[in-house]
């Protein structure tokens, strides 16, 4: 029986509502979702089975795509981050995944390494992000000494945008750089694409290319209102008011005293805290609903609790009163934003002592 009161309750057809927007964005591409990190701190294995109509799945390490694949995943599976040891070749030749190639090192490995069949290589071009990736004039030598190996290489060609997710005139700006500057050093290839991340996906839909990754906007972030199509939220952090003070004017509340009233206030303790994996960092001022009452953040985040002040709704609000941090009605994204941070932050950073709760 769970007696804490915080809970994560996962929406999961969300995902495949998401998962459905992303396709509509771009229709004549197919996707690649992106479920790395424990598919965004929400569980690798539940979302890749409510995302399976996917065309593949993207994954930062040949751990998560082994897990998949022993969970019996036949879908093309990309290594976003391609080989930490040439010792994981064997693996990725029985296992059948794809990889990245982003340096000059992980082309050598490759090169090096006699292969039964063929393997599915994404060559990555560095387009201004200055990450990974090979420089644009250097792609038609790794095309050239992938193509003359005595291995099939099934080459594709890729590139990440840095500030797709960014409105002002100099993000935007470098994003159609990127976007110029991928499409020339491609041009010359009859070689299967891929660009787009989640905010790429629904700004510039139209340079879907053959392949598609969204991430973020899978688990109802990334919102970009001009794309037309709603997001549903996946995560709903939840947990309940567990005490009630009266604050007169003058008192702080919380560690270093770092709020005072300004007037006799009513404050209401809630059981969440940095180690649920709600951020410390959250200011006074962080918006929570509390039975559709929305509410500030009042004081430091401690490890187990926050308080709020809910001087306004006096008799309206009291003790097992269910808090939403985060959720359908208040967005990650707003939580994140006043946090200083991104929802990928956020989403991730929920604790195991958090259970996770799924609605079908």
């Amino acid at each position: 029986m769970l007696y804490r009161p915080v809970k994560a309750y996962l929406n999961l057809p969300a995902l495949s509502h998401n998962l459905t927007v992303a396709k509509t964005l771009a229709p004549k591409s197919k996707v690649l979702a992106v479920i790395k990190a424990n598919g965004y701190g929400h569980g690798l294995i539940r979302v890749a089975q409510q995302l399976s109509h996917a065309d593949g799945f993207g994954v930062a390490s040949i751990d998560e795509a082994l897990i998949l694949r022993q969970k019996g995943f036949l879908h093309r599976i990309l290594l976003l981050e391609g080989l930490f040891s040439k010792a994981e070749l064997p693996l990725i030749i029985q296992n059948r995944l794809d990889l990245v190639v982003h340096s000059h090192y992980q082309l050598e490995w490759l090169l090096e390494f006699t292969a039964p069949f063929g393997i599915n290589v994404w060559i990555k071009i560095d387009t201004g992000m200055h990450r990974l990736g090979f420089e644009p004039d250097e792609v038609n030598s790794i095309i050239r000494q992938l193509e003359s190996n005595s291995n099939t290489f099934h080459l594709h060609l890729m590139s990440h945008l840095a500030s797709a997710d960014e409105e002002h005139s100099a993000a935007l700006c470098f994003t159609q750089q990127q976007i110029t500057t991928f499409e020339q050093v491609s041009a010359a290839y009859d070689l299967p694409k891929s660009l787009l991340n989640s905010a790429g996906v629904q700004r510039y839909s139209n340079q879907g290319f053959e392949w598609i990754r969204p991430g973020v906007m899978l688990y109802g972030s990334g919102q970009v209102e001009e794309s037309g199509l709603k997001l549903q939220a996946v995560m709903q952090l939840e947990s309940k008011v567990i005490a009630i003070k009266d604050v007169r004017s003058g008192e702080s509340v919380g560690y270093g005293n770092s709020w005072t009233a300004q007037r006799d206030s009513i404050i209401a303790v809630i059981a969440i805290g940095y180690g649920d994996g709600y951020p410390r960092h959250a200011p006074s001022g962080t918006p929570v609903l509390i039975k559709g009452y929305r509410v500030s953040l009042v004081g430091r985040v401690s490890m187990d609790m926050i308080s709020v002040d809910i001087t306004d709704y006096i008799g309206l609000i009291e003790i097992g009163s269910t808090a939403e941090l985060w959720g359908d009605s208040l967005s990650v994204d707003e939580v994140a934003q006043w946090s200083g941070t991104i929802s990928y932050e956020l989403l991730c950073g929920i604790t195991q002592r958090v259970p996770m709760i799924e609605r079908h």
